[in-house]
C-alpha cells in the first residue's frame, strides 16, 4: 500500500462525506425530512473522521520513501495512533457529556459556544501554520499567506463574537445594544488597519510576520466583540445564524490552509446556508443584514413618539387578568385555536403538557394549529424542534405567512411565552424599535390568552401594548405550571 493510494482512497471518501453532508442540508429543509437529514450529516462526519484519522496513521506507519513525493513520517506510528486516539476520546467524551446535560433552553447557547470553537480553531491553525511555513517554499507563497491571513481574521471575529453572543443569551451581558458614538467608523478603522497589517504581512512574512498577523489577531477580536455588542436582544436569532456562517468560513480558510478538500467543501456549505437563513430570516423581519448588523435594533429610538407612547414605557389601558377556568371554557367553546409558543415555553419545559392540551382539543373536534415566528425564540428554528422534541404533529405546525391570514377567523389565540412576536407597535407605531417587523397578528382573533410571568417586557426590551387590548386576557404564572392547570381544568 502507498501514500498514492491512500491519497486518492481519502479523495473518493472525502467526495462521499461531501455528498452526505449536501443531501444532510436537503433533508434538513423541511420538518418532515429532518430527523434523516440529521443521520445523514453525521454519517458524512463520521466518514471524514475515520478516513482522515486513518490516512493519518497509515502515512506514519508507511516507510520513508513508500509512495510518491513521501517524505520523513512526521511521528512515528505509535505517536500517530495515540494523538489521533486521545483526541478523538477526549473531544467525544466533552461533547457526550456536554449534549447529555444541556437543556433545549440552553441550548442557543451551546450553538453560540461551539461557533466559538470553530473560530478558535482557524485562528490556531492559521499561527501554527504560520510557524511551520517557509515563505515561497512549494507553494507556499502569496496566495498562502493570504489564505492565513484571511482565516485568522474571520476565525478571531467569529471566536469573539460567539463569546459574546454567548454571554447575551446566557444573561451574563444585557440584550440591549452598545450603541458607542462613532461606532461605524471604528468598525471601519478596525477592517482598515487590518488589511494594511494583512498586506505588510503578505510583503514580510519573515521576522516580522507572526508580529503582524498577532497584531490582527488581537484587532479582529475586538471587530468580533463590537460587532456583536451592538446588536440587540430581538435580533439574537439572526446573530446565532450569521456566526454560523461565519464559522463556516472560518472552516472553509483552515481547509485551505491545511490542503485539506473535504474541509474546504464542508466549510463552504456551512458558510453558504448560514448566510442564505440569515438572509431569509431578515426578509421575514423585513429588514436587510446590513441593518441588523449595524442598525443597533432593540435601542430606544430618538425620534418624536408616535400616538402619546415613549419606547420601552407601558402605554395606558387596563390589563384583563383570567383564571384557568375561564381560559378552559372559552377553549371549550371555541371552533379553532392557535397556539403560538416563544421563548418562555422554552424556559418552563411546557412543551409536553402543550401538546397534551392541543391534543385533547383535536379529540373533541376543534381545529387547532401552532403559529411558528420565524425568528421566536434564541435561535433559527427554536420553536420547531421543541414541538418535535413534544412529538407534535407536522401537519398543525404552521409558519406565520399562513396563519395571519385566518387569524381573524380565530376564535381563541394562546400566546404561550412569546412577546415581541406578538406585538402592534410593529405595525403601528413608528417611534417602536421593531416597528416594521412583520408579527403574528393575533389581536385579530376573537380572544387573546397570554400566558406570562409578569408584565415585563420581552428580550427586545421593549413594551407590548397587546397586553391592554379589550380582547386579551392575561393568565400570569409559570407557564408549564399554568399549562398543567389548564389542562386539569379541561379534563375534569
Amino acid at each position: 500500500m502507498t501514500l498514492g493510494f491512500l491519497s486518492a482512497l481519502r479523495g473518493i471518501s472525502y467526495l462521499g462525506a461531501s455528498m452526505l453532508f449536501i443531501l444532510s442540508l436537503r433533508g434538513l429543509s423541511n420538518q418532515q425530512s429532518a430527523r434523516g437529514g440529521n443521520l445523514l450529516g453525521m454519517l458524512g462526519m463520521a466518514l471524514a473522521v475515520v478516513v482522515t484519522g486513518g490516512a493519518l496513521v497509515m502515512s506514519n506507519l508507511l516507510p520513508a520513501g513508500a509512495g510518491a513525493g513521501a517524505g520523513a513520517p512526521v511521528a512515528t506510528g505509535g505517536q500517530a495512533i495515540f494523538l489521533l486516539a486521545a483526541a478523538l476520546i477526549g473531544g467525544g467524551a466533552v461533547g457526550a457529556l456536554v449534549a447529555s446535560r444541556v437543556a433545549m433552553t440552553s441550548m442557543p447557547e451551546l450553538v453560540a459556544m461551539l461557533h466559538s470553537f470553530v473560530g478558535a480553531a482557524a485562528v490556531l491553525v492559521g499561527i501554527a501554520t504560520t510557524l511551520q511555513s517557509e515563505a515561497g517554499d512549494g507553494g507556499r507563497g502569496t496566495a498562502h499567506l493570504i489564505e492565513i491571513f484571511v482565516g485568522v481574521f474571520v476565525g478571531a471575529v467569529t471566536f469573539s463574537g460567539s463569546v459574546i453572543a454567548f454571554t447575551k443569551l446566557r444573561g451574563l451581558v444585557g440584550s440591549r445594544p452598545l450603541m458607542l458614538p462613532g461606532r461605524h467608523a471604528l468598525n471601519g478603522l478596525l477592517v482598515g488597519a487590518s488589511i494594511v497589517l494583512g498586506v505588510m504581512f503578505v510583503n514580510d512574512p519573515g521576522e516580522h510576520g507572526m508580529t503582524l498577523l498577532l497584531s490582527m489577531t488581537a484587532l479582529a477580536l475586538v471587530l468580533g466583540v463590537h460587532l456583536v455588542m451592538a446588536i440587540g436582544g430581538g435580533d439574537m436569532p439572526v446573530v446565532v445564524s450569521l456566526l454560523n456562517s461565519y464559522s463556516g468560513w472560518a472552516a472553509a480558510a483552515a481547509g485551505f490552509m491545511l490542503s485539506n478538500d473535504l474541509l474546504i467543501v464542508t466549510g463552504a456549505l456551512v458558510g453558504s446556508s448560514g448566510a442564505i437563513l440569515s438572509t431569509i430570516m431578515c426578509r421575514a423581519m423585513n429588514r436587510s443584514i446590513w441593518n441588523v448588523v449595524f442598525g443597533g435594533f432593540g435601542a430606544a429610538p430618538s425620534g418624536p413618539k408616535a400616538k402619546g407612547t415613549a419606547a420601552g414605557s407601558a402605554p395606558a389601558g387596563v390589563v384583563h387578568e383570567t383564571s384557568v377556568a375561564e381560559v378552559a371554557r372559552l377553549l371549550l367553546a371555541a371552533h379553532r385555536v392557535v397556539i403560538v409558543p416563544g421563548y418562555g415555553m422554552a424556559v418552563a419545559q411546557a412543551q409536553h403538557a402543550v401538546k397534551e392540551i392541543s391534543s385533547f382539543l383535536i379529540a373533541k373536534g376543534i381545529k387547532v394549529e401552532y403559529a411558528i415566528h420565524p425568528v421566536a425564540g434564541r435561535l433559527p428554528g427554536h420553536m420547531n424542534v421543541l414541538l418535535a422534541e413534544a412529538n407534535v404533529s407536522y401537519e398543525i405546525v404552521k409558519e406565520m405567512e399562513e396563519v395571519n391570514p385566518e387569524l381573524p377567523h380565530t376564535d381563541v389565540v394562546m400566546v404561550i411565552g412569546a412577546n415581541d412576536i406578538v406585538n402592534p407597535s410593529a405595525l403601528d407605531d413608528t417611534s417602536s424599535p421593531i416597528y416594521g417587523m412583520p408579527v403574528i397578528e393575533v389581536w385579530k382573533a376573537a380572544h387573546v390568552v397570554m400566558l406570562k410571568r409578569s408584565m415585563s417586557a420581552g428580550y427586545a426590551g421593549v413594551d407590548n401594548p397587546l397586553a391592554y387590548r379589550d380582547n386579551t386576557l392575561m393568565l400570569f404564572g409559570d407557564a408549564r405550571q399554568s399549562v398543567l392547570a389548564l389542562l386539569a381544568a379541561l379534563q375534569s
